[in-house]
């Protein structure tokens, strides 16, 4: 019998979403839509409402919020949290659209005009311990420790965010009992003693945190404490309290009173509360949820609904509408137009397609589709690019890259001896053995042992002391220890991801079929997965050797044709620029040509120095580079810097103007295009919110540039496979590889010199681009040795 009286008691999640909405703004990085709206706090808001379903698995959920006007507490206390910061705008924005979520969810939300979030929690409470909840356990959801006070037993128990919005714990009696040393009934009175500067409460100036808890567990709550000092002021000496915090008391009696009100949930608030009728699961409705996820691009946390109710997904789901009568070829065409519609959209899934042509069916969303890309002009690139480029792209992956296995155990083993070494030379460094590994344990050293200055440094999402590579690159030279850091990091990265995970990854005769993303990027470039070999090294170093592991098969040269400074010539072309333009044209180097003009001097006056700051100002604002880049990429001042900056538009100003003219269409247009036709929209950039806007603002610089590469390499593969069949090389030269502007063929070594020839020259014939466009080829037995 207590058995079956245990199982039918229910469970009621109570989100205060206020206190959660404020935590997962401040803890989480600022995303947007591709509209420009702000999505931070609405994605940490979705993902902990999901972990609480995952972990508490409740069988009903109620949502508490704070009204805009004043409560009873400022009619009180006009003063009350006048303290706080103003709310950012963007963060205003996210609450009040932060109720859309639990709408999606059928979660109903309770809030009332004078009271806030934590006194609606009160009174539900209340309610339910008073009457027919008295089968029901709670568990309140919440950011804010307040609502602690509010636990009872294991029937009303707090979930509560520790950092973040991931590290989360569970009080219940106990728990607060062990944390603070008395019952959640007298948090008030500890709040009284002590105030709270946060919500601007006073308590007694002078007492502080231990002293308040020493005082409760002495004499118990306020009320108690002043009957005991009027009564006997000796047992306050006795207990060890001095003179001084006595005096403290007997004159703060007012304001520790007042406190304790202004800190003491409400639970007479005037709401009419009834428990849903329905249990959670059964009211979730799927297409909702969809819906609102598909507004706010949350594509990653829809997968993580999916997968924590995988049987309501089978039931009800869009996503789960018989594509399997379309076959994959199918489907991925029609992604690849998606894609071309909006690159936000990368590597589609067929419920992208679903949810685009808001339609259930396949057939009506590929309509509505391919009619969008007649519409938009993209027809040329559809049909004659990216289309014909997909049988090119299945044969390569088919194809694969030998890997010499036996070179990656000899690698491994002499890695994971360096790997060793470094982490001995770390501990040594540091004075003590640790954990590397730990985010915690690694800041403990750097920053609270060794003193290392956190200035500069970013934070994490968490508000902890970032320990990221980009981070720790910024204390170089600072202390030994730092570049044994990055160095051990360097060589875990490298034998993780590549030398002891590539050999379990290739088919039985040694080749490594890596997935080349066709729409895998929003700038019209290819990524890589499965693994990813876009990011293995190039130059000398550790990670180079890597390379060394992808071979040629026997009888076979892997040959190497890779464009040459790609996006600068395509800025010669789009800007019109004919200092840029003739320089090309002379086949001088491009970037002592650079110098040259903006320093005024000759070019064999140009020193490596000249040159060096020459060149990384030329990619530099290829990517939108500002001055403060510049600066920390030259070294020296941000004067110079901005010297320097200014004197290379002054002295190239068609390259000023372009940009002027790419930013100023792009605020008009909402898109970017390539010199072939290829769009990128950029709704963002009429955000009003000015980071979110100048975010926009940098990458459309850089979209027509990096676009029209990736169209000249697409362009360039489909030529090739036709030039290589009609010359009947198609079965002695195969393209393996596709890495940012360079292919990577396997070439029988008898048909080597002519299928060279045939894919240089294929690959450079842009004639009528206005700029030469070079390849440039090498070959070897080893990707890592060509020459």
């Amino acid at each position: 019998m207590k058995k079956e009286a245990k199982e039918s008691r229910k469970k009621l999640v109570l989100l205060d979403a206020h206190a959660i909405i404020h935590r997962a703004y401040h803890a989480l990085p600022e995303f947007s839509t591709s509209k420009g709206q702000p999505t931070g706090g609405l994605y940490g808001v979705s993902a902990m409402l999901i972990k609480i379903i995952n972990e508490l698995k409740p069988d009903y959920i109620v949502a508490c919020y704070d009204l805009p006007k004043p409560t009873f507490r400022h009619e009180v206390y006009k003063d009350y949290k006048a303290g706080r910061a103003k709310a950012e705008e963007d963060l205003i924005s996210q609450i009040i659209e932060s109720r859309k979520i639990f709408e999606a969810f059928n979660i109903p939300i309770y809030e009332k005009e004078g009271f806030e979030a934590d006194d609606i929690l009160g009174t539900i409470v209340e309610e339910l311990s008073a009457k027919d909840g008295k089968d029901t356990d709670i568990i309140i959801a919440s950011g804010d420790m307040d609502t602690l006070q509010l636990v009872s037993g294991k029937k009303v128990r707090v979930y509560t965010l520790k950092k973040g919005i991931n590290d989360t714990i569970i009080y219940d009696e106990d728990g607060v009992k062990e944390r603070f040393g008395f019952f959640p009934e007298l948090l008030p009175d500890y709040k009284g003693l002590k105030g709270d500067p946060s919500d601007n409460i006073i308590g007694i100036k002078g007492i502080g945190d231990k002293t308040a808890v020493e005082l409760i567990k002495n004499f118990g709550s306020i009320e108690n404490i002043y009957k005991k000092l009027k009564k006997d002021k000796g047992a306050f000496e006795k207990a060890g309290f001095s003179p001084r915090i006595i005096k403290l008391l007997e004159d703060g009696e007012e304001e520790a009173v007042f406190s304790k009100v202004l800190a003491t949930i409400r639970r007479d608030a005037p709401i009419d509360f009834k428990l849903p009728e329905k249990n959670f699961m059964d009211s979730m409705e799927p297409q909702k949820i969809e819906n609102l996820f598909t507004e706010f691009e949350f594509r990653s946390l829809l997968q993580r609904v999916k997968s924590a109710f995988p049987q309501k997904y089978a039931e009800d789901s869009l996503a789960t509408e018989k594509t399997n009568t379309t076959g994959p070829e199918e489907i991925n065409k029609i992604g690849i137009a998606l894609w071309l519609l909006d690159s936000n959209f990368i590597n589609p899934e067929p419920e992208d397609i679903l949810r685009f042509g808001k339609t259930d069916s396949f057939a009506k969303a590929k309509e509505k589709i391919l009619n969008e890309i007649k519409r938009q002009g993209l027809e040329k690139i559809y049909y004659e690019m990216e289309l014909p480029l997909i049988p090119v792209v299945r044969e390569a992956e088919t194809r694969g890259i030998l890997v010499d296995t036996k070179y990656l155990k000899e690698l491994s083993g002499k890695y994971h001896e360096s790997l060793e070494k470094t982490e001995a030379n770390i501990w040594k460094a540091a004075g003590e053995n640790f954990n590397i590994n730990s985010p915690k344990q690694l800041g403990e050293i750097i920053f609270d042992k060794l003193k290392l200055s956190v200035k500069g440094l970013k934070k994490t999402a968490g508000g902890a002391r970032s320990t990221r590579e980009s981070e720790l690159g910024k204390l170089r030279g600072e202390h030994k220890v730092i570049d044994e850091i990055l160095s051990y990091r360097e060589l875990q990265k490298l034998l993780s991801t590549y030398i002891d995970n590539i050999p379990a990854m290739v088919d039985e005769e040694g080749r490594l079929h890596t997935k080349l993303n066709q729409a895998g990027t929003t700038t019209g470039r290819f990524s890589s997965s499965s693994p990813n070999l876009q990011n293995i090294p190039v130059r000398e170093g550790l990670g180079a050797a890597v390379r060394n592991a992808f071979v040629a098969g026997k009888g076979f040269h892997l040959v190497s044709f890779d464009y040459s400074q790609i996006e600068m010539r395509i800025l010669a072309i789009a800007s019109g620029d004919k200092n840029l333009i003739e320089a090309f044209k002379s086949g001088h180097d491009i970037h002592t040509s650079v110098a040259a003009k903006v320093f005024g001097v000759s070019e064999k006056d140009i020193t490596k120095e000249m040159r060096r700051k020459a060149k990384i100002i030329n990619f530099g604002i290829i990517y939108g580079m500002g001055v403060s880049a510049l600066r920390a990429n030259l070294g020296g001042t941000r004067a110079e810097a901005q010297e320097f900056y200014d004197n290379y538009f002054k002295k190239m100003p068609k390259i000023a103007s372009y940009f002027e003219k790419v930013k100023k269409e792009a605020g008009e247009c909402g898109f970017t295009e390539t010199l072939f036709g290829r769009k990128r929209h950029f709704e963002s950039i009429k955000s009003r919110i000015d980071y979110i806007r100048a975010q926009a603002e940098r990458m459309a610089l850089n979209a027509p540039l990096q676009g029209t590469a990736a169209d000249i390499i697409k362009i360039s593969m489909v030529k090739v496979d036709k030039k290589l069949k009609e010359a009947k090389l198609d079965d002695k030269a195969f393209l393996i590889l596709q890495i940012h502007d360079e292919l990577l063929y396997e070439v029988k070594d008898e048909a080597i010199d002519e299928a060279q020839k045939i894919i240089k020259e294929t690959m450079e014939d842009f004639k009528d681009l206005g700029v030469p466009i070079v390849v440039n080829v090498s070959r070897g037995l080893r990707w890592g040795e060509m020459e």
